[in-house]
Formats: C-alpha cells, structure tokens, sequence
C-alpha cells in the first residue's frame, strides 16, 4: 500500500479466528496464519471475517496480559480467492443461512466463481435444496452489506481515518457511501461524524476539488455556524458569519455571500431579523428558540389566579416551620402557585431551597402531580438531597429512546409526561435542545417553574436560555437578593455576591470557609498539589480524593486540569505492584484502580447495575466515580458513580478521564465539600467574571484560592468574555406580544 509511514510494519496473511469483535465501533481482535505463524492482531479495522486474506500496517507490542500482539494501524482486506480459503469463509457462519455443509455445497457448485454468484446472481443458490428465494436474497443482501462496509474501510483508510469512522459514516449513508464522499467529501463535516474543517479541506484538495468549489464554500458556512454552536451561540451575525468564514476559507466575500443565498434558498440556513441585525441560524438551533418562544409566550400570558387558600395556607406552613418567610420569598411562592410559568433567581444563601420547598409543599397539598428535574445527574442528586423528594436528570425524565441510534425521547409530543407541574433547577445549564425537548414532553396545562443562577455559566450546549428569558423581561421572575443570617456569616457566599457586583473578594483566613494563597507557576501547581493531598486532610478532615475537588479554569498551563490531574494521580494513587492499569504516558492518559474518574461525554447506551433496584442505561457529561476494577486483559475498567456501577469496554475509554482537578465548565451542576480554585496562568480568553463565580458557588464548606490577585481582579473585571448569540430573548417578546393581541 502506498503512503504508509515507513515506520509502520507491514504483515500479511489469512484470518483464522475472529478472537472479538464491535460491530458498532470496527474494533476487533483477531488471529492471522501470517505464513505459518499465527499472529494475534488488534485494532479498529472494520469487519473481518475467517478467511479473509488481510495486509496490515501497525506495530508489534507486547500486552501485559496477552504477550507479543500486532496492533493494527490500517487495515486492507481482501475476499477468499481458492476455494479453500472459500470454503473456511462460508463455513464461519458469516452470512444468514449457512453452515459448515452448505457452505461446502455451494462451493463444490459454483466454486471460485461462488462470491460472485452470491452477489450478482443469488438466485443461482436455489438450485441447490434448502435454499429458498427469500433465503438467497437474505445471503446476497448480508453479503453485499458486509463488502460494502470493508469498501468504505479501506476508502477512509486511504485517508488516515479511522474505521469506527467508516462504520458511522455507512451507517448513515448506506452502500453509495464511497459514492457520495467521491462527489462531496465535505459530507464529513456534518452529522454524524463533523469532522473537522482542515481535515476533511485535505481529503477534497487530494479529490481534485478547487478552493473556490461551491460545495467547500457552503460546507464552510455550515461549519462555521456549527464550530459556533458547540461554543454556545445559537446563531451569527450576517456580517460576522460572512467575514469569518471568508477569512478561514481564504475566498472573497461576494462568493462566500452568493453560497449563503444558496444555502438560504434551499433552507439549509435559516434568517431572523432583531433589533435591525440580520442573524443566520442553523435550522434545528431557530426551531428550538423559536419552539421555546411559543410555548413560554403562551405560559406567560395564560389567564390565571391564585388558589383562595393561598394566604392561609403559608402562614399555616410558617407556623409548622417556625420561621416567616422573607418579603421576595412569599412573592415568589404566591407567583408559582398563581401562574404558568415563572423563574425563580438567586445568588447563594438567598433561600431558593427553602422557597422551593414550600411551593412544592403547596402543590402536592393540592394533589398535583409534580416532577423535580435537573440537567445533571450530580444536581439532581443535590435537589434530591435538598428537597427530601426523588429528582431526576431531564434526560430520565424524559427517556431516551436507545433503537435509533440518535438522541431521541421516548416521551416528546405525542407521548406526554403525566405531571401537572414541573420544577427544573440549575435552569443556567440548560441548553436551547434539551429545553425544547422538555417543553414539547409538558401536557398544555402543566406548570414550569424555573429555577437558577443567572450569574454561572451558561449551558456547555448551545444557547443561553435562563439569561435570555430574563433579559426578554416576559416571564414572571423573581430575584431573591437579600442575603440570610445564617449564610452572612459564610465568606463563600459574601465573596461570591462581591464578585457578582464587580467587588474583588475577601482574601479571608484559615479561620474563614474562603481563603486565598498568592503563588504563580509551579510554586502555584505544588501548593495546589500540598493542600490536596496534606494540608487540607491535616487541618479539616477531608478526605483527599473523595471531599476535595481541584476546579481550573482552563485545562492547560502548570495550573490547568491536564497537568495538576498528572501531578495529584502520581501523588494520591501512586502506581504498585498488584494494582492494575490501563494507558500509558505515551498515550497521555493513564486510568488506574482507585482513580476518581469523569464522564466527559453523554453515553446513552452504557448500561449500569444498581444493588438492590432494577439496571439502568446511560452516563452523562460530568458524572463522577472511582474505579473499582481494572481489567487489562479486556481492557475494561468498573467504575462506581454513587450507587450506580458502569463496566466500560476498551472502546468506551475515551469518555473517561482522571477527575482530581477538573475544568470549571464540567463542574456545573455540582457542589463538592472543599475547592481549591487556581487563578494563575489563566488564559486572557478565560478570564472573566461568571466563570470564577461559578467556580468559586460549587464550594460547600471551603474554598481555597490560589494564584495571583492580578488575575483574580481581571476575572472579576471582565463581563463580557461570556457573550453568547441568540435571538431567543427577541423571539420570546414577539411570541408574548403576538399572544396578548390574540387575547
């Protein structure tokens, strides 16, 4: 094969047993006779099959478990030729309807010529007894299905592309895969692989495709908009979206503007008009805004009055408690309880649990059927914890449909969730998808309350939904802003209502839940690195790995998550003899047993056991857990997430990663006994207000700064790094208006 890195080794030879095989992902292990010595080969290959002649271009490696082992880079294989080889292919059971004896029929008829009959003529194979019409079309489909996959293989081979890639890619565009990459390979931008950009540029440039091609200009304003929606932004711009695609595609503006009039026509993209902008969606992201606009323009203006009982029954509930609720609280809960739709906001210690509880209080006083969600499944714990009721993730609640091979819910508009009022908390981290799929799941009368922290981040998936509605002054809202006693005395909560109000922080004292450390550079990473494995266990009792919890701005520098999860593993879960580990240095992660460990993606098909209750399926997107199990020989590890225990297979690993420091971003939702906040070495980017508030609002009983009070000061600054595009708060007030005229 031509274009192999002369540093690869080159093996030949005939597939004897297909060892272990994942359809889903074309990883396999397998044993080639390579000219009399059998090799055990591992990779993601694609489909193999016994008797498949097969050229391989890895490197020999020696498995701790398994000894000396090929793993596979690249992958070509090639049909059986003599019937030998023919004989051993058909015999393996590969394709419908065959067994040992009649694989040796066929080939006894229609020898070298049988995989050619099978493909072309199937219906020659009902000339032998036992094999019907519908039979030999079953075989010839299987078999044609199975050439087509290895054909896309070896075409994504050609071209550094992995073949879990080429089994995606021909599982959405079927056996014309090759075909339709042929004619447009930026087909691989979008879903379901999105590529990236100047990869798949690369493959079209080696296809003969000119810089100036439509499809590379459309295909970069695609991409451009999708590049800017998995950094939040609902939407573009015009002008923006046209001069930063013309700038990364090198091409004029006036072609860039002629393709996106195409894309316009043809509704590929979409066009909104606000406040005198012009902005370009993609057409899911404006349906999801636009979705949300409707149904919360509808809430919001749905005629409604308080139950008559109100009064009484909070004073009622204030008497059992002991205490009178505050001013804004008691606003609150009259709001709930007398409209559709509201939002609840506030900073830490201004009592939304406590007014939360009681508005739940009053709805199950009425007998109405109520759901607690969060976007999380660490929040909704917290909730769970909070309220003494059972919460769940939105995606629970919901139910993901796991047949289709896509993020859909098995409870949408046309199966409805049976409750009359749903309170969804942590509404911050909610993107504009994941809202629309609940919104669409509510029965017409069901009440939303809303309930978060407009000052933390927003969502990681596109939008920002609670800042929007707020910002579109429609939806009830209240606000609680004053600070209770109890919580006063906390320099946690002071500070971060300081940081809100562009106040720098309290330095505070060993003495105080908050303190800061001055330090930089590495003098900063080994601070961070004493007061998590020494100092805070030796003066607090924590507990270093399962209490403390390094949250980083960003994930590079001395400071950022990647080195300080480096530095902490080698420190609190050293390696040793007898403890076993999967990864290396080399590959620039190690998981180790006893690790504490991530979820760094949503997985909606892993499945997990619970002791005592019935088995589950999927981890989300920070999820924490500790290895319990390590398995090098499959490469597999057992993680426990609270009460939950997920086995990951070797193809699964790469949605963990070691949890001792983690970004800011992946701690949303959460809320860990002890911080330690580094603030030194952040990047310009990253330094602003929301993102240190966040962070420093996850801490319970303690927070540690550590860094520069420079740094600290340009984060608690800068308001405007976090700026999102989205038309929602615009769409929002045309749905209320277009409402109240109706009315």
């Amino acid at each position: 094969m031509e274009n192999q890195p002369a540093e690869l080794q080159k093996l030949e030879g005939v597939v004897e047993r297909v060892i272990y095989e994942n359809a889903e992902t074309g990883y396999a292990v397998f044993e080639v006779d390579a000219g009399g010595t059998d090799v055990v080969v591992a990779g993601n290959v694609g489909s193999i099959d016994n008797g498949m002649s097969v050229t391989v271009y890895g490197h020999l490696v020696n498995h701790p478990s398994y000894g000396e082992q090929f793993k596979a880079e690249t992958c070509e294989a090639s049909l059986p030729q003599d019937t030998q080889a023919l004989l051993s292919y058909l015999s393996s059971g590969v394709l419908p309807y065959i067994g040992p004896s009649t694989a040796k029929k066929i080939v006894e008829k229609f020898g070298e010529e049988t995989l050619t009959v099978i493909a072309e003529t199937p219906q020659r194979l009902c000339e032998l007894r036992g094999i019907t019409e519908k039979k030999a079309e079953a075989i010839s489909q299987e078999f044609r299905r199975m050439y087509g996959v290895r054909e896309v293989v070896a075409w994504f081979a050609r071209y550094g592309l992995s073949a879990q890639n080429a089994v995606t890619a021909y599982r959405a565009f079927g056996p014309r895969t090759v075909e339709a990459l042929t004619q447009n390979p930026y087909l691989l931008c979008g879903e379901p692989l999105q590529l990236k950009f100047s990869q798949v540029d690369g493959i079209a440039a080696a296809l003969q495709f000119e810089q100036g091609s439509s499809l590379r200009i459309s295909a970069g304003l695609l991409y451009a908009l999708r590049h800017n929606a998995g950094n939040g932004h609902t939407c573009l711009p015009r002008e923006k979206l046209l001069q930063s695609t013309a700038q990364f595609l090198r091409v004029a503006p006036e072609e860039i503007d002629r393709a996106l009039g195409e894309l316009l026509t043809t509704e590929e993209l979409r066009e909104q008009q606000f406040d005198g902008t012009s902005y370009i969606y993609l057409p899911d992201l404006l349906s999801a805004e636009a979705d949300i606009a409707t149904r919360l323009g509808e809430l919001s203006t749905f005629p409604t009055e308080a139950p008559k009982t109100l009064d009484s029954d909070i004073r009622a509930m204030e008497i059992v408690q002991g205490f009178a609720y505050a001013p804004l609280q008691r606003e609150a809960i009259r709001l709930a309880l007398s409209s559709r739709v509201m939002v609840l906001t506030g900073g830490p210690g201004t009592g939304k649990t406590t007014t939360v509880n009681a508005i739940l209080s009053l709805y199950e006083a009425q007998a109405d059927r109520v759901a607690l969600c969060a976007p999380t499944g660490r929040a909704a714990k917290r909730l769970s914890e909070l309220t003494g009721h059972t919460a769940s993730t939105i995606h629970r609640l919901l139910e993901v449909d796991y047949t289709t091979g896509n993020v859909r819910f098995i409870h949408n508009e046309k199966n409805l969730l049976k409750y009359d009022v749903i309170i969804l908390d942590e509404m911050s981290m909610v993107d504009a998808k994941l809202f629309q799929a609940l919104l669409a799941a509510a029965r017409y009368h069901c009440r939303i309350i809303m309930v978060g922290d407009a000052d933390q981040l927003p969502s990681v998936g596109a939008g920002n939904v609670l800042g929007e509605i707020l910002r579109a002054g429609v939806v009830p809202t209240v606000r609680l802003t004053e600070i209770f006693r109890q919580a006063q005395k906390s320099l946690i909560v002071q500070n971060a209502h300081r940081i809100v109000e562009g106040q720098m922080p309290q330095k505070g004292s060993a003495q105080d839940d908050f303190f800061m450390i001055e330090s930089a550079g590495l003098a900063c990473q080994k601070l961070v690195c004493d007061l998590v494995s020494t100092r805070l266990p030796k003066a607090y009792g924590f507990d270093a790995v399962k209490d403390i919890q390094v949250l980083c701005p960003t994930k590079v520098g001395p400071t950022g998550s990647v080195e300080l999860n480096r530095r902490l593993q080698e420190i609190l879960n050293p390696p040793a003899f007898g403890k076993p580990q999967i990864g290396s240095e080399k590959t620039g992660k190690i998981l180790r047993l006893g690790d504490k460990v991530m979820q760094i993606k949503n997985d909606y098909d892993i499945t997990f056991e619970r002791a005592g209750a019935e088995a589950g399926v999927g981890a989300y997107n920070g999820d924490l857990g500790i290895i319990t199990a390590v398995d090098a020989e499959t490469q597999s590890v057992t993680v426990m997430m609270d009460d939950r225990k997920y086995v990951y297979g070797a193809d699964q690993l790469n949605e963990l990663e070691p949890a001792y420091a983690v970004t800011v971003h992946k701690s949303q939702g959460s809320e860990f006994p002890a911080v330690i906040l580094p603030v030194a070495d952040v990047p310009a980017r990253l330094c602003y207000r929301n993102l240190l508030y966040t962070g420093v609002t996850r801490a319970r009983k303690l927070c540690v700064l550590t860094g520069t009070a420079r740094t600290e000061q340009t984060m608690v600054q800068n308001v405007r790094q976090n700026m999102r595009y989205s038309g929602l708060r615009y769409l929002l007030q045309q749905a209320a208006s277009s409402r109240v005229q109706q009315v």
